[in-house]
């Protein structure tokens, strides 16, 4: 038996909770890596289900609908890390989960080309009016009319928020010879031929199509209202791939009712249902040209996989090497692997002294830190320690003691 198998907890016994159907991809990977006890549920659990289940746990997977609340991490009595199979982590309390020493990862990258190719499939749905002439064939009625119905080229598209899914929408979007303007907070480079506007109402003025790629924050919660909607130009398209709260929806289905818009495309609502089959209802329902899709933005198989597969890599890597690189709570930190030494990680209140205390510590016992990084943030610090294989058990448990401590285990 070799001395990480002697330290390390087994793989075995490692319990991972999965949530909201993750891909099949992230469970191949996690059982190629030795992780047998996987335990999996279709759909998203209420609070009080997942208080329950919790219980236990060491790493647990989600997508967008299940909400991790303080009430969740309290009775969190053995979660490491936190896995959001999605772009955003704002289903989850980061706050306590950072106070908690519990590792938030997600994958914000995997299913960028999926939205973008949807967003541009949708400029060309909308502005030949499709939807429409769509149902009106399904109820026996031949709309064959140009009115109205326009080409992508030479149009102008202003983007909102230009990272990772905006960029990629400026990019395919230029293929269809469009005009690319964004707006974004920052100061953004373009891509290819796009130009950065700084003011937003000078950017819904001169698009004839505004397609939205921002957070959910205070800055964006209804920032698309009755007064920017009425900077828009006569006759624009919107389309929200974004999040729900971007948007005030009663201010949009009055716009195009009464026509000052010619169409949207909505993918996320301030409130979307569970699961799929229960009773979706929006303001936005029965109205021309507009274009209604179930939060499926990323939702294509090859996202799902490249999501499952990002992920789970980030897990694995946090429970055997200690690597947080990607974490939206604990400071990121990664440590090259030395032979003869066993890993010991501690998170720990970013209070003055716990890193000397650490090695005034462990140095009294004669125990010998042959590699050592520390990272902090504005609430907790992370220390990885290479030590000498013969004490570690007792660096181990010297560690528990040290002021601050919220978390401490051995990798190997």
């Amino acid at each position: 038996m070799t001395d990480s198998q002697e330290t390390s907890y087994p793989r075995s016994k490692i319990k991972i909770l999965l949530l909201e159907n993750i891909s099949d991809a992230a469970v191949a990977e996690l059982e190629q890596s030795g992780y047998a006890e996987i335990k999996r549920f279709k759909g998203a659990l209420s609070e009080a289900d997942l208080v329950e289940e919790i219980k236990g746990v060491h790493i647990l997977g989600i997508r967008s609908k299940t909400q991790i609340t303080e009430k969740v991490l309290e009775n969190a009595d053995k979660l490491l890390a936190i896995g959001a199979f999605c772009i955003g982590t704002n289903q989850v309390d980061l706050r306590y989960a950072r106070q908690k020493g519990i590792a938030v990862f997600n994958a914000p990258y995997s299913n960028t080309r999926s939205v973008a190719e949807l967003v541009i499939g949708l400029c060309v749905m909308l502005i030949r009016k499709i939807s429409d002439k769509n149902a009106a064939a399904h109820r026996g009625v031949w709309l064959k009319d140009a009115k109205g119905s326009y080409e992508l080229r030479g149009k102008t598209l202003g983007i909102v928020g230009y990272g990772n899914i905006g960029s990629q929408v400026s990019i395919l979007a230029e293929a269809f010879g469009l005009n690319v303007i964004y707006y974004d907070v920052l100061t953004k480079m373009p891509l290819g031929n796009a130009r950065q506007i700084r003011d937003l109402n000078e950017l819904l003025a001169h698009s004839d199509i505004v397609t939205l790629h921002v957070p959910s924050d205070a800055s964006t919660r209804n920032m698309i209202n009755d007064a920017t909607l009425s900077a828009m130009k006569p006759g624009a398209i919107l389309l929200n791939y974004a999040r729900g709260e971007v948007v005030d929806l009663d201010a949009l289905r009055d716009f195009i009712e009464n026509g000052k818009l010619a169409g949207a495309a909505v993918d996320v609502f301030p409130f979307e249902p569970e699961k799929n089959g229960d009773e979706f209802a929006s303001v936005l329902q029965n109205l021309p040209n507009v274009i209604l899709t179930p939060h499926i933005g990323g939702s294509t198989e090859e996202a799902q996989a490249n999501i499952g597969l990002d992920v789970t890599a980030k897990l694995v890597k946090y429970l055997e090497l200690g690597t947080s690189e990607g974490s939206h709570t604990v400071p990121p930190v990664s440590l090259p692997l030395q032979d003869k030494t066993h890993r010991i990680l501690h998170i720990h209140e970013n209070i003055p002294g716990v890193l000397s205390e650490i090695n005034s510590r462990l140095s009294a016992k004669g125990i010998n830190i042959l590699g050592q990084f520390l990272k902090t943030n504005d609430e907790i610090g992370y220390v990885i320690l290479d030590v000498d294989t013969k004490l570690s058990k007792e660096a181990l448990e010297i560690l528990k003691e040290v002021k601050g401590t919220i978390k401490t285990r051995m990798v190997f």
